[in-house]
């Protein structure tokens, strides 16, 4: 009897639990790169590229799981945080909204994405709007708890929280949405096949 008769399913969960992995170590690679931005506690980092990429091709509760995977990990002290630095205070500190945004930021790209296929023009344009809906979502938290932290002060708040990363994160959403397509294929092909 073959392995596959033994196991039904074993090889699906098998590559879903590598993409999993996968995608949580990208994002936990992407501390490496921390941009310190002038009168900004917040970073400029890649991790929210690849949490970004985690939704849009994993779709969501895959992308959850791989974002969650990797706050999991930073939370019991990992050094997998803007800085490289890790342990749950960080979750309490002026960029914890932040870290609770990448989790949300996956799962309503992937949402609004759709289930990945072979994709068309029309859904090339649905995966660019759940890019920047997905980028958009890191920031609720994101300036939610900054604002708390500056002592309610909005107009701080987004000139420290917001502005100086619009640029980047425009440039994050570009790369997403020109790769997520190709690799949503793939990943369909291994996770559903």
């Amino acid at each position: 009897m073959s392995e596959e008769k033994l196991l039904p399913g074993s090889r699906k969960g098998l590559m879903r639990t590598t993409f999993v992995a996968l995608f949580a170590a990208l994002t936990a690679a992407g501390t490496f790169i921390a941009i310190p931005v002038p009168l900004s506690p917040v970073p400029v980092v890649l991790q929210n590229l690849f949490a970004l990429l985690s939704g849009l091709i994993l779709g969501p509760l895959l992308g959850a799981a791989a974002v969650g995977s990797y706050l999991l990990v930073g939370a019991i002290g990992a050094p997998v945080f803007a800085g490289a630095k890790g342990g749950i205070a960080h979750f309490f500190g002026p960029t914890g909204g932040y870290l609770f945004g990448y989790l949300l930021c996956a799962i309503v790209a992937g949402l609004v994405a759709g289930k990945p296929k072979a994709e068309t023009k029309t859904a090339l344009w649905r995966i660019a709007l759940a890019a920047v809906l997905g980028i958009a979502a890191v920031y609720v938290p994101g300036l939610l708890r900054l604002s708390v932290k500056l002592g309610g002060d909005w107009n701080k708040t987004v000139s420290a929280g917001l502005l100086p990363f619009l640029v980047g994160d425009a440039a994050k959403i570009i790369v997403a949405a020109a790769v997520a397509p190709r690799l949503r294929r793939v990943a369909a092909d291994r996770l559903d096949g």
